[in-house]
């Protein structure tokens, strides 16, 4: 449950449409609960706190874990999914067969269950290679999820310059660009030089050993001499998902808050 859900609910209750006491144990059952598996304290206040609610990361956690806090999440009052991230096939399999209609892609390692927000904004994921694909594809689905319009565009990287300017139109049209290279990392400069909008780049842990894991796209996505790039961690498609999403929700936002704040243009003459 977010602010704007629980300003929802409160307006609800003056307008009497629903009692305090109704009121009082939504928030009981959801904000105000402490979460606590034992295991773990889910955060079931950082929606309130940040708009977004908390993401269960899978790495290192066991399958029926990853279960017993997306159920969590899940039982959690409001319109947001229970999302977790980087999951084994054994979790993976398990949410499926746990949630029915939960949506899984392999590929991210990512999973979702319960209602997808609307989508406020377009983010498009833009792929160097068929290789760093599993980041992007976890960018793509965590942007869905926290409530853009996510789409992907593949394999675009600089040994082929004719690739990438052949889709400027996608990437200007765009409210949010995630570029994801390995190697030496060069694409988010490329992009950035193409279009204004904002590009934000996620090294990737693929290419040969002077590559460090990652280390040398990192460093020149760092150095980038393309004005308004900005730079998440290796392999860390999940964060940039979350600042472009945060990113267009505001832009969209602003725009319509200017655009109900105009004045009516007929009976403006």
């Amino acid at each position: 449950m977010d602010r704007a859900e629980v300003l929802e609910l409160l307006r609800r209750v003056s307008a009497g449409a629903a009692t305090a006491e109704e009121a009082l144990g939504a928030l009981v059952s959801g904000p105000l609960a402490p979460g606590n598996l034992g295991f773990a304290r889910l955060d079931t206040h950082r929606a309130l706190r940040t708009g977004d609610p908390e993401v269960v990361y899978g790495e290192g956690k066991t399958t029926p874990q990853v279960v017993a806090l997306l159920q969590e999440l899940h039982r959690q009052p409001g319109r947001r999914s229970a999302l977790a991230t980087r999951l084994s096939e054994s979790a993976l399999d398990a949410v499926s067969e746990t949630f029915p209609g939960a949506r899984v892609d392999a590929r991210a390692r990512c999973a979702a269950v319960g209602e997808r927000p609307p989508a406020r904004g377009t983010v498009l994921v833009v792929t160097a290679g068929t290789t760093d694909e599993p980041v992007a594809r976890e960018a793509a689905f965590v942007a869905a999820e926290f409530g853009c319009a996510a789409e992907l565009v593949r394999d675009v990287g600089v040994a082929g310059i004719h690739r990438v300017l052949a889709v400027r139109d996608r990437l200007d049209a765009a409210d949010c660009l995630i570029v994801v290279a390995g190697m030496d990392g060069a694409l988010p400069s490329v992009v950035s030089g193409l279009v204004g909008v904002p590009v934000i780049a996620v090294p990737t842990s693929v290419g040969y050993g002077a590559a460090f894991g990652g280390l040398a796209a990192l460093l020149t996505m760092l150095n980038s001499c393309g004005p308004g790039v900005v730079v998440c961690n290796i392999d860390n498609g999940f964060g940039a998902a979350v600042a472009a999403a945060r990113m267009t929700r505001g832009m969209v936002h602003g725009m319509a808050c200017r655009e109900s704040a105009e004045p009516d243009a007929v009976s403006a003459r």
